[in-house]
């Protein structure tokens, strides 16, 4: 029987589900190799070194994230929809948030920037329309959001499953309605 060929996507898939299931720690060639049944050879051929297949696997866990929230999204309700898909994807998933979000990014050097890579536009404009303001206040609002979300995530994705998901989806609203009267004024 003829050996089965490795492929780069099968690669990256194997380092994403050993992301996913142990840690982005485990995240070795020698535990890939090995997740894939062969020499550490396939995967040198496809990745001159770890920083380029890490950055793929960020990539793709990004891709990951958007497709998760875009499942759980409301489009009736985006804003509190947008952020509580991100304090599920935290609890559900901690191991690919802390890879994904917990990461130094080279691209990220300003909240704006954050916003730029994070943010949906869409969430924007139906801030802007529900609460009568205008677009630059509900991008600040949003952004607001975006960073109070992130810290709520973070402490899911460090704190572990047990962690009381609906007393932090409870401190996101009272913090979404704080957000909304400084806005509004």
């Amino acid at each position: 029987m003829p050996k089965q060929r490795i492929m780069r996507e099968m690669i990256l898939e194997a380092a994403f589900e050993l992301a996913r299931t142990q840690g982005p720690e485990h995240v070795m060639v020698k535990n890939i190799a090995e997740k894939l049944g062969c020499s550490v050879q396939p995967i040198y051929s496809y990745y001159s070194n770890m920083d380029e297949l890490k950055q793929e696997l960020a990539d793709y866990t990004g891709k990951f994230f958007k497709q998760y929230i875009a499942e759980h999204l409301d489009k009736n309700d985006y804003s509190r929809s947008v952020g509580a898909a991100y304090i599920r994807l935290a609890q559900t998933e901690p191991h690919l948030y802390r890879l994904y979000m917990m990461r130094k990014r080279p691209d990220i050097h300003s909240l704006d920037d954050i916003y730029r890579k994070e943010g949906d536009p869409k969430v924007v404009q139906h801030l802007s329309e529900i609460l009568n303001i205008g677009f630059d206040k509900a991008k600040s609002l949003y952004l607001n959001m975006i960073i109070y979300t992130q810290g709520l995530s973070f402490i899911l994705a460090t704190q572990g499953p047990d962690f009381g998901t609906e007393e932090i989806l409870a401190q996101l609203d009272e913090a979404f309605k704080a957000f909304v009267t400084q806005a509004v004024k």
